[in-house]
């Protein structure tokens, strides 16, 4: 079976609910930035909602899969970007807050138990400090959207060097 190269950036949220809409703001920026130089062949942008089948079925068959969702903190520190990687036998820890019930701690486990889980996850968790009704970012966790776009730019990069060298990326 031959190994897929794609690389799946998925940006988890609702816009309609300010600082939950970080996922999808952070791929807005990917996309605007890709204007000026292109993201490597084989890299989807894609918002979700977060549901589980669907977020499977964005990451499903990717070499990599690149996650940016809203989570809650207490205390919280709105804008503070946390960081996790799962491979394909690493489980996913409960605790780990999205600003969704159900989601994506669900879907990495689901995509495990049916055979579907890209060989490599990053997920940002963006602390929010906002999810009333409303559209636009609080300050905080506006700020935070350009330097994640070039932290995942460099995880691509990093992703795809390692791949050129034969390397098993993101170990």
């Amino acid at each position: 079976m031959a190994v897929s190269t794609r690389i799946a950036v998925i940006g988890v949220g609702n816009e309609f609910r300010r600082d939950d809409g970080v996922g999808p703001a952070v791929i807005a920026r990917l996309r605007a930035r890709a204007v000026d130089r292109s993201l490597p062949a084989g890299t989807t942008l894609s918002s979700s909602d977060g549901d589980p089948g669907r977020l499977i079925g964005l990451w499903e068959d990717t070499e990599l899969a690149v996650v940016v969702d809203a989570a809650h903190a207490h205390p919280g520190h709105p804008g503070r970007v946390h960081r996790l990687e799962l491979g394909k036998r690493e489980t996913w820890q409960p605790g780990a807050a999205s600003t969704h019930g159900l989601g994506l701690g669900e879907a990495v486990e689901l995509s495990r138990t049916l055979g579907r889980m890209p060989r490599h996850v990053i997920v940002y968790a963006v602390e929010g400090a906002d999810s009333s009704l409303g559209t636009g970012l609080t300050e905080a966790v506006a700020a935070a959207v350009e330097p994640l776009a070039e932290r995942i730019e460099a995880d691509i990069a990093r992703h795809r060097d390692a791949g050129a060298r034969g390397e098993v990326p993101g170990r």
